[in-house]
């Protein structure tokens, strides 16, 4: 178990280290199970990857799961796997069989039932749970991560493998992963970029302030490695 900070000077590179960090890890294995994230950094990502990684990397072997979605339908402008449909996954040479999409169009509390089935049985288990090989996160500006917001915190302790969460200000429900699920990945890798985030993370990373109530803050892979992988301006208020 190791907790890493990476800082790179801009949020392109940022991407292009985690960009090379993934094809190794995907190298290493037949089948390779990620949980992704939405948010500005992931975009930046999955541009990169469609264009200097399209013939580099195994997409076979990679089978696309996300840590949270939105409550709407997959052509809906704020649907997390229309983002990454539209900037990765038409690009590339992918089996639809590997893409396990949350169904945001569906009835939110079925779904989220149903997501957490599908993530139950079709990932190995380690510590009587299932397990990623790589849990994606970014970071809100309230220190939220996947759907975990601070009003509903007890999410990080479910016993569900997913949770219906509602945005704290626009209302809007989402299915995410809860904290025992993140928690159990081979890895998790938070990409965090902006000044916006810089004394967030200073608070989730030295467990400052009012860290307890930030759920990014309690997200440490219990048997694997969390890497955060930060621009300068995202880690200016970071002191070790």
């Amino acid at each position: 178990m190791s907790h890493q900070q990476h800082i790179f000077s801009t949020k392109q590179a940022v991407a292009k280290q985690f960009a090379e960090d993934l094809l190794q890890w995907t190298n290493t294995t037949e089948k390779f199970t990620i949980a992704l994230s939405g948010g500005s950094t992931p975009k930046v990502l999955f541009k990169l990857l469609a264009k200097e990684y399209l013939d580099r990397m195994n997409w076979q072997h990679i089978h696309f799961y996300w840590g949270d979605e939105r409550c709407v339908p997959p052509n809906h402008a704020d649907s997390n796997f229309k983002m990454t449909y539209d900037l990765l996954l038409k690009h590339i040479p992918i089996h639809q069989l590997n893409v396990h999409r949350i169904r945001g169009e569906k009835e939110p509390l079925e779904e989220a039932k149903r997501y957490g089935k599908l993530v139950e049985y079709s990932l190995r288990h380690v510590n009587g749970l299932p397990q990623f090989d790589l849990v994606m996160l970014g970071m809100g500006d309230d220190g939220h991560t996947a759907s975990i917001f601070p009003h509903q915190i007890e999410f990080l302790k479910s016993e569900e493998v997913c949770e219906l969460a509602r945005h704290p200000e626009s209302g809007q429900f989402r299915v995410t992963l809860t904290g025992k699920i993140i928690n159990n990945a081979k890895r998790i890798a938070f990409l965090v970029t902006g000044a916006g985030k810089a004394q967030k993370v200073d608070e989730v990373i030295n467990h400052k302030d009012n860290w307890m109530y930030l759920p990014a803050a309690h997200i440490q892979a219990q048997h694997g490695d969390t890497i955060w992988y930060l621009d300068e301006a995202a880690a200016s208020a970071v002191k070790d």
